[in-house]
């Protein structure tokens, strides 16, 4: 068998599902859970897309400010997952931690309207991302352990799916709002209260979590070095993996300065990301129900193919058309590869680390997507924007190079 294997006894016995039969199949939880992610990136991106001008033009921020805020607030998720995945592992639990995140995400949503000034708005989103890090591998983690071995992909990507409905959801009701209300940003802050709270209530009460496996042993210390050697070889091939795609695939900030670039408006900018994740929504679920019958190391290639003709587009053809080519092609890449990346960790991680397993994973690929921006920046002001894109062109067939290497590699050592 070519490409990504299964450790010993993980996903056997695997039926072939059709997207109808999978959704039938999945479980209650893993839709739950899905509409948890939604919920609750609904209400935060309906924050997050206005926020930045609120800094600037309302409280009187400077862009430095702005960037501060954001690199700060990354950065603390990528580094909270660590820690909250282990400590999943360690409790043997995994529905408290991602309530605790959720919940504590909820409780920020009122500091944004009610912020008197710059340094309420740093604490609350600083908070709302020590949520978001608290919450997220060990929300991977249950999905993974409530997941049938045979749908993992089917059940990641609906998560997937759904949650980047909400990703465009959210600054869709915001321009709305804005709109309606004339530019009354605390009145839209107040409004995106509502989704946050009814994210944190679905999980609170909605979610059930299943009994631990009462042969599974816990691990004592699962951020030590022996944790780490028993995640195995397989997994940390899938971290290479999942670091070199991120290394080709900058923040989608990108994509709005190429679109400002060609001289599309400012009130139509936000319309590229809304573009981008509607075909990351519509393809996401499709794929993980495909990666279940067929390797996932060929659609991840696939990924790549569109992710490199999407540099194509956008570095060369400055128009319209080959902006609206180049995202379409972007939000395919991400549909295709970052639900299969997750239910590769699944597949790999021994039960007992699955929560470590996902903080590792989102702490590189955290850190790549850093370094990978920080590129294409400096690209941008040597060369333009073509120079960045074909520079993304270039990783994306090296890291198209690479996963065929390394798939091959895994499919040596099974035999």
């Amino acid at each position: 068998m070519a490409g990504f294997l299964l450790p010993e006894g993980e996903g056997q016995g695997v039926t072939t599902t059709t997207p109808n039969a999978a959704r039938a199949g999945l479980p209650r939880g893993i839709w739950v859970l899905g509409f948890v992610s939604m919920l609750m990136d609904v209400s935060s991106e309906m924050i997050h897309a206005l926020l930045p001008v609120y800094l600037v033009t309302v409280l009187g921020a400077s862009t430095l400010t702005v960037g501060f805020i954001e690199g700060i607030a990354e950065a603390t998720a990528s580094i909270t997952k660590i820690f909250s995945g282990a400590l999943s592992d360690w409790l043997g639990r995994r529905k408290l931690l991602a309530a605790l995140g959720y919940g504590l995400a909820a409780l920020t949503k009122p500091l944004f309207p009610l912020a008197p000034s710059v340094g309420w708005l740093i604490a609350a989103r600083f908070i709302d991302r020590v949520g978001k890090g608290i919450r997220g591998a060990p929300r991977d983690a249950l999905i993974a352990d409530i997941a049938p071995a045979g749908l993992r992909g089917a059940s990641f990507g609906l998560r997937q799916s759904l949650d980047t409905i909400g990703a465009f959801v959210g600054p869709l009701v915001a321009i709305g709002l804005m709109w309606w209300t004339a530019d009354n940003f605390a009145l839209v802050f107040w409004v995106a209260v509502l989704p946050a709270f009814l994210s944190f209530g679905l999980i609170a009460f909605a979610v059930s979590e299943p009994e631990p496996d009462p042969s599974r042993e816990t691990t004592k210390n699962p951020l030590n070095t022996s944790a780490m050697r028993q995640l195995g070889s397989v997994y940390w091939r899938v971290v290479a993996v999942g670091v070199v795609f991120t290394l080709a695939r900058f923040s989608e900030a990108f994509l709005i300065l190429r679109a400002q670039n060609i001289g599309l408006s400012a009130m139509w900018v936000p319309a590229v990301l809304v573009l981008m994740n509607v075909v990351y929504a519509l393809s996401a679920y499709p794929a993980g129900v495909l990666s279940d019958r067929i390797n996932r190391t060929g659609l991840l290639a696939l990924g790549l193919v569109f992710l490199a003709g999407a540099d194509l587009a956008l570095a060369l053809l400055p128009s319209l058309a080959g902006l609206a080519l180049g995202v379409v092609l972007w939000g395919l890449h991400m549909g295709l590869t970052q639900g299969l990346l997750s239910a590769l960790v699944a597949d790999a991680a021994p039960p007992s680390l699955r929560g470590t397993a996902f903080g590792y994973f989102n702490l590189f690929t955290g850190l790549a997507l850093l370094a990978a921006s920080v590129i294409a920046g400096a690209l941008w002001d040597a060369y333009g924007p073509a120079g960045t894109f074909l520079a993304g062109l270039g990783f994306a067939l090296v890291a198209l190079a690479g996963l065929l290497a390394v798939g091959n590699g895994l499919a040596a050592e099974d035999k």
